[in-house]
């Protein structure tokens, strides 16, 4: 081997080197940066919570609050359940379910419900427009929550039905984990 080969091969040693120490020492000083960006602790202790509805009597509604918003748990009797299912589409102002659990499917009832039976209903209690907070109980004029800041109207399944808002109430993801409890997120 020449003398000539030996410090070719020594250079390309020392530029290997150099670079992947220079990449470690890089790795390490951003890789801080990129992990301060996930959530803390506190925030996915949040992200799903775990909700009682025993207590929860025909025609009354449970508030919780859920990453910092207010949840509407309703359970709905027979004739709220009626007067959502007797709606047509071309009456809505927003066609589109809003339902986090089925985001595709249309706004009818059924695809608005969390059980088959449409009894229970969960809904992000924030209103679409401004992002007030509608008052519920058979308010306003289609029997299911009104907000009073500008006038939207929603019926007994969350839906738009008069006023300036544009979508339905949003319907979080959702599931039936026994007979009593349900689980946001």
């Amino acid at each position: 081997m020449s003398h000539a080969e030996d410090k070719g091969s020594r250079r390309d040693f020392l530029y290997v080197a150099t670079a992947s120490t220079g990449a470690v020492a890089v790795g390490a000083a951003v890789w801080p940066l990129v992990d301060q960006m996930n959530p803390s602790a506190d925030v996915l202790a949040l992200s799903s919570i775990e909700v009682d509805i025993s207590g929860v009597e025909l025609g009354t509604q449970l508030t919780v609050k859920w990453r910092g918003k207010p949840v509407f748990v309703r359970r709905r009797t027979a004739e709220e359940i009626a007067a959502a299912r007797e709606t047509t589409m071309d009456e809505l102002p927003d066609p589109t379910s809003q339902n986090n659990n089925n985001f595709a499917a249309d706004a009818s009832d059924a695809n608005r419900a969390l059980d088959e039976a449409g009894e229970w209903l969960v809904m992000i209690g924030v209103c679409t427009h401004l992002g007030c907070i509608p008052l519920g109980d058979g308010a306003g004029e289609f029997g299911g929550w009104f907000c009073p800041c500008h006038g939207s109207h929603y019926d007994t399944a969350g839906r738009i039905r008069k006023g300036p808002a544009p979508l339905n109430l949003l319907v979080p993801t959702a599931e039936f984990l026994s007979d009593t409890v349900v689980k946001l997120g």
